[in-house]
């Protein structure tokens, strides 16, 4: 068992969470029970997700997609106050990480995606930024587009979208895991032969044809399951508190 404060604090200063300017408020977003004997983690603090965590005996839920983002509605209804309703009637803390869990060098989305690939990881996709969402590397052999995508598909068990922008073998990739699709320029601009996101939207499909990049949109949801399952088993041995990673698919 660890109380809260303490388990906050070290995960905000293991995360650096201050020093990102994010679209949520990162840390403790509903504060519940002082002490944390059983942490729940999943990818976003959906219904189903509190439910889930509430029935596991929770006294923490810790997501990568939290609540409170920049530019929502403020009234407590509707989804929203049912959401908190749960949580705070059942005293469960909600703990939420976005950007800091997408970067971390360890812990993060991204260089968890690429040890489960066996991707290398040789630098950022934004080089002259410490702290770039995204990362770049190489495959440890060359593979065809479709190679690639069957290998993301056995390995997030999600088949992914994928625009062949040329027919050449991939050796040098990049990657940035959720709604990254607009970073394809940046993907362009350092030669490399594929980009691997979450998501696509309508002007991606033209710029990989147009720029002869392979473009892989593997799942916002499959791609961002693992920073936080990895910081949940982190947080468990560290603390000696029980954890369960509860995977609420979504199809995006």
């Amino acid at each position: 068992m660890i109380d809260r404060a303490t388990l906050v604090e070290y995960c905000n200063t293991l995360l650096d969470s201050a020093a990102f300017q994010d679209y949520c408020p990162n840390g403790l977003q509903v504060e519940g029970r002082e002490q944390i004997r059983m942490l729940v983690t999943g990818v976003t603090a959906s219904q189903a997700m509190v439910d889930a965590a509430v029935a596991a005996g929770a006294d923490m839920l810790l997501v990568h997609h939290g609540y409170f983002w920049k530019g929502e509605s403020a009234p407590i209804t509707g989804i929203k106050q049912r959401r908190l309703k749960a949580l705070l009637g059942n005293d469960v803390n909600l703990l939420a990480y976005h950007l800091p869990l997408d970067v971390h060098a360890e812990l993060g989305n991204n260089t968890q995606l690429a040890r489960l690939m066996g991707w290398s990881v040789t630098a950022g996709l934004e080089p002259e930024n410490p702290r770039s969402v995204g990362l770049q590397g190489e495959l440890p052999t060359p593979m065809s587009g479709s190679e690639v995508a069957a290998h993301l598909a056995r390995v997030l068990n999600r088949e992914p979208l994928h625009i062949a922008g040329n027919d050449r073998p991939i050796k040098r990739i990049a990657w940035c895991t959720g709604a990254a699709q607009g970073y394809i320029d940046k993907a362009i601009a350092l030669g490399v032969d594929a980009f691997v996101t979450g998501e696509i939207s309508e002007p991606t499909v033209h710029a990989a044809r147009e720029n002869g990049i392979h473009f892989f949109s593997a799942g916002h949801h499959a791609t961002e399951r693992y920073g936080v399952k990895a910081l949940g088993e982190h947080l468990a041995e560290r603390f000696g508190i029980e954890h369960q990673f509860i995977d609420i698919d979504n199809p995006v």
